[in-house]
């Protein structure tokens, strides 16, 4: 152990004292609830250590700050990552994903979104018109974004309008969703369901199904790994929209640029 120290002694210049202690705290930390980890730390080297930290207390923040950056790096590199991919491949990014609009796919709108969001409503209406006018040059994605920890009827509409997909129906589904928010439930989900003239049986089957949750789970994942930080969120081929108080310029700049 003590060699240990002089070799760590050696490095704080080099690497900086701040790593050096973060590095070093889980080794006085470790023995915690065990007597033979505790037994087996030098209490100089211990003495050592925590008289640095003592008269140099910052350096706790700044190894956490340092550590917290890091991450916000590596986690800005992966999402530049994925959505240079969404540029290159679309078409690995759209999957099985319901879309409308325009069959070329040269200009992509991908859209995560939240039935039960009052926000998500409101950008239903705007993008309902917008894909009305530019259907013809734009490609609409929808990719379920349920955020189940503040809207508890988010994912069983998710997981319905999948179902709804599976007949053909989800666009017409999706809308009769928004359109009625006020009153998501199982209720609304049979209702849509006859008024479409899905088969119900089979409807209910594939929305209680685990490929359903799957689809719904691959979704979100990969929502959250792009950094979505709320509903609606879009992406035009791969740049995330940067949202104002008017969605339709937004939308409209976005397919100009």
């Amino acid at each position: 152990m003590n060699n240990l120290w002089v070799n760590l002694q050696s490095k704080i210049n080099g690497i900086g004292r701040s790593l050096v202690l973060l590095l070093m705290l889980p080794l006085l930390l470790w023995g915690c609830g065990s007597s033979t980890a505790q037994a087996d730390i030098d209490p100089k080297l211990e003495s050592q250590v925590l008289e640095i930290i003592r008269k140099n207390p910052q350096v706790i923040l700044e190894s956490v700050q340092a550590y917290q950056k890091a991450q916000r790096d590596q986690q800005s590199q992966a999402q530049d990552q994925i959505l240079k991919q969404i540029q290159a491949k679309p078409q690995a990014f759209i999957q099985n994903s319901p879309t409308k609009g325009a069959t070329s796919q040269k200009l992509i709108l991908t859209e995560f979104s939240d039935f039960q969001c009052p926000f998500c409503a409101k950008a239903h209406a705007v993008v309902k018109q917008f894909i009305a006018s530019r259907g013809d040059r734009v490609t609409l994605v929808y990719k379920h974004f349920p955020l189940t920890n503040i809207h508890p009827n988010a994912e069983p509409a998710s997981l319905a309008s999948w179902a709804a997909q599976q007949q053909n129906k989800f666009w017409e589904f999706h809308d009769g969703l928004f359109e009625n928010q006020s009153q998501l439930g199982e209720d609304l989900y049979i209702s849509l369901a006859t008024k479409l003239g899905l088969n119900v049986q089979k409807f209910n089957s594939d929305r209680q199904s685990e490929a359903a949750k799957q689809a719904v789970n691959k979704d979100v994942e990969l929502g959250k790994a792009i950094g979505v930080p709320g509903t609606p969120f879009f992406i035009i081929n791969g740049v995330p929209l940067q949202p104002s108080n008017d969605l339709l310029t937004d939308l409209e700049n976005a397919v100009k640029g």
